[in-house]
């Protein structure tokens, strides 16, 4: 089992509306991550697809399970298909820009998504490795370029320099993940507003963990597989 899978059932494959794990099921796990970094409804979206992307995307389903992750829909779910005319209804504008070049990521199956929200943009470069499983590379928040190491689970935990009862629980966040949900790479960035703290978890969280980090730590992100 290599490190990009972390259980038999990511060997197996997701349940899923198709037509391919790598192009539609991976797609719309790309759409879900971008959606939970940005922590709102997107009002704008840029998909910049490379290599086997850029060639396929259409026939492939590509765009409709990108747009269906974003609407926070998973992989099996019916509506998938009619993705972009839902995103659409909610006044979500949405284009997709084949690239010549070759993936910035350093892989065919990619992805970089330009998001703007209301009150917030974001930044996610993601790639998918077969299977539906995908990977992140990169991430930019706050105008900060994150290189996570790549599979999920990734946990972000993002604290407003300002706010120092904030700043404490990005700190006591590091303590509390070495006990419970030990870290394959952890990583420490600022911006002038803000302290970014990014770990890559050895292994998928557990619900009641979830639960727990969730309470615990407002406004924690936890990116793991649909």
């Amino acid at each position: 089992m290599t490190e990009n899978y972390r259980s038999v059932f990511d060997i197996i494959g997701p349940i899923m509306i198709g037509p391919s794990s790598s192009h539609t099921a991976g797609a719309v796990a790309i759409g879900r991550v971008a959606r939970q970094v940005l922590g709102q409804t997107p009002v704008r979206v840029t998909v910049h697809y490379y290599e086997s992307f850029a060639q396929t995307h259409q026939g492939h389903g590509t765009d409709y399970a990108i747009v269906a992750g974003l609407l926070q829909m998973d992989p099996a779910d019916p509506r998938v298909p009619n993705s972009r005319e839902l995103a659409s209804q909610a006044g979500i504008e949405i284009n997709f820009v084949e690239e010549p070049g070759a993936s910035p990521i350093g892989h065919p199956n990619t992805a970089v998504l330009d998001l703007v929200g209301a009150t917030k943009q974001t930044s996610l470069s993601g790639c998918s490795v077969g299977g539906g499983i995908i990977e992140v590379r990169e991430l930019v928040l706050e105008g900060v370029a994150i290189q996570p190491s790549g599979p999920l689970p990734i946990v972000l935990f993002q604290a407003p320099v300002a706010d120092q009862a904030k700043q404490e629980q990005g700190r006591l966040l590091i303590n509390d993940l070495e006990w419970k949900a030990p870290f394959i790479k952890q990583q420490v960035f600022t911006s002038p507003h803000s302290t970014i703290w990014t770990f890559d978890l050895e292994d998928y969280l557990q619900d009641d963990l979830r639960t727990y980090l969730l309470q615990t730590y407002p406004g924690i992100i936890c990116l793991e597989e649909s």
